[in-house]
């Protein structure tokens, strides 16, 4: 019988200094092949925050954060070792349900991707495939999922559009809301801006602000400034290691390694 990973009871800590992982690497790695993309890392993501992953491009970022709901298991040849813990359980456990994991901690791209259906249906969709709504809570699922994503009131009157219809910020935001549609715990972000104009993007950030203590949410990110706006901790990756790991405040104003310190001032990167 494959096991369900059971949904718990969230409670938000009191500060940005609260260390309870919800998500904790240990020793973790991950190989495409020969290549060793992620290298014995060790760190926890704490619960109800927001972790930034920086980093020079392919340097493991987006690698690690897809191992997370195991968006590179289709991969030829990729393998992992270590531990990924998921609530106690491992991630790459010979049991663990995918479908209830990928439920549990949802995933926002790079580039928006909506369906090509209704702005309803998007929303609507994760809902039907797991928990078999009826039309009045699918209602109000929609709904609220939108207002989470800060998107209601630009398309309450437009549900039956296509979703391609909308704008590329909105669309993004529309990808919020349909995994928010799930209920999900943590919400994992590929650098959800890099394909959106500044106006789009200052929006991204203010949503990943008030989302803030009601998902736990982990953010890969080039940008530097980004990061020290919406993160509570950030994570430096270089070379698929973990060069360092703190509270967001003290990584940008005194980092305790020189690489840290080096591509946070553009020596290198």
């Amino acid at each position: 019988m494959i096991q369900s990973i059971p949904a718990t009871t969230r409670t938000a800590p009191a500060s940005a200094e609260v260390r309870e992982a919800h998500v904790a690497c240990q020793d973790f790695s991950f190989y495409y092949g020969d290549n060793h993309a992620v290298k014995n890392v060790t760190l926890d993501f704490s619960s109800f925050q927001v972790t930034a992953i920086i980093g020079p491009s392919g340097c493991g970022k987006s690698t690690l954060l897809r191992a997370i709901n195991r968006m590179n298991d289709l991969i030829p040849g990729s393998r992992t070792t270590g531990k990924l813990i998921f609530d106690n359980q491992e991630i790459y456990g010979p049991r663990l349900d995918v479908v209830t994991l990928r439920r549990r901690i949802g995933m926002v791209f790079q580039k928006p991707n909506p369906f090509p259906k209704s702005i309803f249906n998007n929303i609507a969709y994760g809902r039907r495939l797991h928990d078999h709504q009826g039309k009045n809570e699918l209602l109000a699922t929609v709904e609220t999922s939108l207002q989470r994503a800060g998107l209601w009131e630009e398309v309450k009157d437009r549900l039956e559009d296509n979703a391609l219809s909308l704008s590329g910020g909105q669309q993004q935001r529309l990808c919020i809301a349909r995994a928010l549609a799930v209920d999900p715990e943590v919400l994992l972000m590929d650098e959800p801006t890099s394909a959106l104009d500044p106006r789009a993007t200052a929006r991204i950030e203010d949503l990943i602000a008030e989302l803030r203590g009601r998902y736990t949410i982990i953010i890969v990110t080039h940008n530097m400034q980004q990061a020290a706006r919406v993160s509570d901790h950030t994570a430096f990756l270089y070379e698929g290691e973990l060069i360092e790991y703190g509270v967001t405040a003290r990584m940008f104003t005194k980092p305790r390694e020189k690489r840290t310190e080096d591509y946070m001032t553009g020596r290198f990167g």
